[in-house]
């Protein structure tokens, strides 16, 4: 596994925007503000063509423009780092422009973003053997005042930290919007983790695993499957001896939907040599539909592993979101309603 090295001080902090761009509010001035705090913080940034580009169907530009400005950002010795604008809808329709085989010659360098973006997150891994950090996307720095979890991802994006841990409270109902721009989390939900191992609740024990950290957007990963840009197994059997720790969340999916996802998953192959599950709160979260909850969405497939299956985990669009090195050798540890995810980058 390739690792980018740490953004340094003083570095150019790049942007794209290969998914959506951020030319209306709130994401405009969520923008403009990250870019006063990261100059503030001692950086220099790099907008791609495309940043505030509004003329793409679900992503920020036509697919092959925005394709081009990922390949020239990403290879490109005059920044950093990068951090995706925003997630959308169709970012899949870019990755037929792209060429994966230039990517893995390139010098690597920290990719962040969620979302849409797990289109090029878990294609980093799995195609080119790069790692990536699944993270938020450039607008929630914006926010006044920064919730620790920009922290930490600013921290993990810098190499001063390997490990994040859970957050106290979650966000249920944003109050974000065009009028109030910058608005912080509304957290006010209290997180708790909901922990089985197979089928069988392990609340309130300890349990530890470990494994390469692969996933992303459930709506997005099913619809890699299968397709050229699929090389999960070889992904899977190159790192065999080291297991895989699944990460997964979901946006626009019911209930139906993940346990559609994770049986397809599951069917694909791609669920061997898994080691544990970490499950993010998906945005169907307390949805029942024919007496299938977000429990059983997930447990009738990871269940039959017989590995830890952690719930509710602060990641994915509910935030806050732990950032995760995808690709990197993880520890996890939970706890009652404590988790660790300690990543080495090995």
């Amino acid at each position: 596994m390739r690792y980018p090295r740490n953004l340094p001080k003083g570095g150019t902090i790049g942007f794209v925007a290969p998914s959506f761009g951020c030319q209306i509010e709130p994401y405009r001035s969520g923008f403009e503000s990250a870019q006063k705090k990261f100059r503030n913080l001692g950086y220099e940034l790099a907008l791609g063509p495309n940043c505030y580009a509004g003329e793409g169907v679900g992503i920020s530009s036509t697919p092959g423009k925005c394709a081009a400005e990922l390949m020239d950002y990403y290879c490109s010795r005059e920044n950093d780092c990068l951090i995706s604008c925003g997630g959308g809808e169709l970012m899949c329709e870019i990755l037929p422009h792209m060429d994966f085989a230039r990517i893995a010659e390139a010098l690597p360098k920290w990719y962040m973003g969620y979302s849409d973006n797990t289109n090029f997150t878990y294609l980093l891994a799995t195609l080119c053997d790069t790692a990536s950090i699944y993270g938020p996307c450039a607008a929630a720095f914006g926010m006044e005042p920064w919730h620790d979890s920009l922290r930490d991802a600013m921290a993990v994006l810098t190499g001063k930290q390997n490990e994040v841990t859970g957050y106290d409270r979650w966000e249920k109902e944003s109050l974000k919007d065009a009028e109030h721009p910058l608005e912080p989390y509304h957290v006010t939900e209290d997180r708790l983790l909901r922990t089985f191992v197979g089928r069988m609740p392990a609340d309130g024990e300890h349990v530890q695993f470990q494994g390469r950290l692969l996933g992303g957007c459930m709506d997005c990963l099913i619809n890699l499957l299968g397709t050229r840009f699929d090389r999960t197994g070889e992904f899977l059997e190159r790192y065999r001896e080291d297991g895989i720790v699944w990460f997964l969340e979901a946006c626009d999916l019911n209930v139906f939907g993940i346990r559609r996802a994770m049986w397809q998953m599951e069917e694909a192959g791609w669920f061997r040599y898994t080691k544990g599950f970490l499950i993010g709160r998906p945005l169907c979260m307390g949805q029942e539909m024919m007496g299938l909850d977000t429990y059983g969405a997930v447990l009738e497939v990871a269940g039959r592993k017989n590995v830890p299956v952690v719930t509710d985990v602060d990641l994915g669009h509910l935030p806050p979101m732990m950032p995760l090195i995808v690709g990197s050798m993880a520890e996890v540890s939970v706890e009652g309603n404590d988790i660790a995810v300690r990543m080495n980058r090995i």
